[in-house]
């Protein structure tokens, strides 16, 4: 198998019972545990005008997670680009790389990361945006890059520091984009994973090297849920594919106890999507688990693995990212 690095996708979902402060103290918990295990890093998600989902000032979200950790990398898995001004971005990681040195990571991608009505709001009806995405990403590195001190706009503190981009996506035009621009590129296949075979392909085959980096550097982002046994694993999915379900029917609810079967059972058509949607998740013991990954690692040519865990049970859920720590490194 290939040697592969280990890090932590978190949404800070908000459970049912809890409230917002306690997702944050969950996030918190779960990017101690991350760093003490040997994960890589650990990045939030950008979403809006999702109650369940507290993750929407990502940044914040950011500074919190590395002023209560030591060595992670920390970053946004991530910054939706076309809801804000790549100056501003610019600023606030700039400001977070000086706070942080060495530690902070900045993945963009171009979704809005919200329905239309929310994205009009943020982008004050400005939809062209979305289109203007590879130009943005090219205004973001012109700021970090110490060249652009005779620009008449210059981001302070951003200029010359060394801020990792990252491209995001879940399609195939981000993968041409990540491997045009040189850049390492972090695939959605935990809720989008339709054309990651297509999407891994494409950026290997039409990678360009560049100062950021001289090789492709492929992060793909999938379900993972492990306990003692692969019956309690399946147990504790349920709570993963409820959400899921709530999503798919525009129910939303939080993350909640697993059920003995799940929401939807019964319906085929919620049954078929699901199953669509959550097709990159590794469910079951240890050695299950692993059995899984390893194949499912070489041939998408992975070199890190992203996992986020929907498991309700905090003790539960650091348990699962330490069995499968175990799972690729014994």
């Amino acid at each position: 198998m290939r040697n592969i690095a280990l890090s932590v996708l978190d949404l800070a979902p908000v459970k049912k019972g809890c409230n917002t402060l306690d997702a944050y103290n969950r996030t918190i918990q779960i990017a101690q545990h991350a760093e003490n295990i040997g994960y890589k890093r650990i990045w939030v998600a950008e979403h809006h005008n999702m109650e369940h989902i507290a993750s929407s000032a990502t940044s914040l979200i950011i500074q919190h997670i590395a002023a209560h950790t030591k060595s992670i990398r920390v970053g946004s898995g991530g910054i939706m680009l076309p809801n804000h001004s790549p100056l501003v971005i610019a600023e606030q990681f700039g400001t977070l790389e000086t706070l942080f040195p060495n530690r902070i990571d900045l993945g963009l991608g171009r979704a809005p990361g919200t329905d239309q009505e929310t994205a009009m709001a943020l982008r004050r009806n400005n939809f062209n945006t979305a289109y203007q995405f590879p130009q943005d990403v090219a205004a973001l590195q012109r700021y970090f890059d110490e060249q652009n001190c005779d620009s008449k706009v210059r981001a302070f503190p951003a200029e010359g520091l060394n801020v990792p981009l990252y491209i995001l996506g879940s399609s195939t035009d981000s993968a041409y984009l990540a491997a045009s621009l040189g850049l390492p590129y972090a695939f959605a296949a935990h809720f989008a994973p339709a054309q990651l075979a297509q999407a891994s392909a494409i950026y290997h085959q039409n990678f360009k090297p560049s100062n950021a980096l001289s090789a492709p550097y492929f992060i793909v982002c999938v379900n993972v849920i492990i306990a003692n046994t692969t019956e309690e694993a399946e147990f504790l999915s349920s709570s993963l594919k409820n959400l899921f379900a709530g999503i798919l029917t525009n129910t939303r609810a939080p993350l909640s106890l697993p059920t003995a079967e799940v929401i939807y059972k019964g319906i085929p058509s919620i049954e078929q999507a699901a199953d669509n949607m959550l097709s990159c998740s590794f469910i079951g013991d240890k050695q299950t688990v692993k059995n899984q990954l390893e194949p499912f690692i070489d041939e998408r040519q992975i070199d890190e693995l992203m996992v986020i865990s929907y498991i309700y049970d905090d003790q539960k859920c650091l348990k699962s990212f330490t069995l499968l720590k175990e799972a690729l490194t014994d």
